[in-house]
């Protein structure tokens, strides 16, 4: 089993079958296929060094998979996903959505006011390795995104670690990145957009496909915006890591005036 903490940060440079040995201590075609079914596909090139196939993936033809979990804690060692939903994009279109919610017998009054989820609400859910096993299928090896991506993909992956299956290599971006370097916000929390973007007026906050909707519809908002010599998903995530965030307006918007109505 591989860790994402295991592989180095310059994937993208290649890998040489004998550093992939080294780095797995598994052969190079094992850990290939070991990685693959972790969510990273290799290919190689000239047969001398392996790529992640996003590095060269053309962004109309990739397939991002919008995640959203809702937990009942902050700690994935003792707490777990009670929702997760997803909605899969692929050239500005969605293509498919995922939904469930997760059996749970701890779910405190703090946590139900804020996404509405009780505990009896899970009581007829699917457990956690079933839920985590059809999501599993359902990402498959499709580039990760999320709002704030790094919580919501390191608390599946361990929850996935915890019932005994593979953690996630799977390609990640940050909704949150792209909108800091393509949309000048006072804020950006995923409410906050939503309400200043108008990007989904049926949203429920603080439900997981609800959020997972929401961050699609601003993910395709921040894809209208990128510079157009971004091509590859590659190349779109050093965007969201590296450009230059935009500045952001002193004073938050103020609420359109209100008009007397006549008399």
């Amino acid at each position: 089993m591989i860790e994402a903490s295991q592989l180095p940060q310059k994937l993208c440079e290649g890998l040489t079958a004998y550093q992939i040995e080294q780095l797995t201590g598994e052969s190079a075609e094992l850990a290939v296929e070991l990685m693959r079914a972790q969510g990273l596909e290799l290919v190689s090139r000239d047969g001398t060094r392996y790529y992640p196939q996003s590095c060269d993936q053309l962004l109309s033809a990739a397939t991002f998979c919008i995640v959203d979990i809702e937990t009942n804690g902050s700690k994935p060692d003792k707490h777990q996903i009670i929702e997760i939903g997803a909605v899969k994009v692929q050239n500005l279109h969605i293509i498919d959505r995922f939904e469930s919610l997760v059996r749970c017998d701890h779910i405190s009054g703090h946590i139900t006011e804020i996404t509405g989820i009780a505990e009896e609400d899970t009581q007829d859910a699917p457990g956690l390795r079933e839920v985590l096993s059809d999501f599993k299928l359902f990402l498959g090896n499709d580039i990760f995104v999320g709002h704030d991506v790094k919580f919501d993909f390191q608390f599946t992956s361990k929850m996935m670690e915890r019932v005994g299956m593979a953690p996630l290599l799977n390609r990640s971006l940050c909704t949150i990145d792209l909108a800091e370097r393509t949309i000048s916000s006072y804020r950006y929390g995923l409410a906050f957009l939503n309400e200043q973007l108008e990007l989904y007026k049926e949203a429920t906050h603080h439900r997981a496909l609800s959020d997972a909707m929401t961050t699609a519809k601003l993910f395709k908002r921040t894809l209208k915006c990128i510079p157009t010599e971004i091509q590859t998903v590659e190349e779109l995530i050093t965007f969201s890591k590296k450009a230059k965030r935009l500045k952001r307006p002193k004073f938050p918007p103020q609420p359109p005036e209100q008009t007397a109505p006549e008399a």
